[in-house]
């Protein structure tokens, strides 16, 4: 990011941060952290997060799915399927 932008988004989260008045302040970081994980439950392909987080390596994206589990209850098994 270039370092004008940086100084932008700085300014605009530390204001921001001063009138919610949540304590602990928040980070871009943990905007982007929350902002993966919410599109991810929401069932965004993994790829497509990769792409907007401007991650190179997916291995660096898929620390998202370790986070949610969301979605477990939907996975069933074949073998649920057959009649024994």
């Amino acid at each position: 990011m270039p370092p004008k932008w940086k100084a932008i988004y700085d300014t605009m989260l530390s204001q921001a941060n001063e009138k919610s008045k949540i304590n602990p302040a928040a980070t871009i970081h943990a905007l982007r952290h929350g902002f993966a994980t919410h599109v991810l439950e929401k069932g965004v392909d993994l790829r497509y997060i990769q792409e907007l987080l401007g991650h190179e390596s997916s291995k660096t994206t898929e620390i998202y799915t370790h986070i949610t589990k969301k979605g477990w209850d939907k996975i069933k098994s074949p073998l649920d399927d057959l009649d024994i």
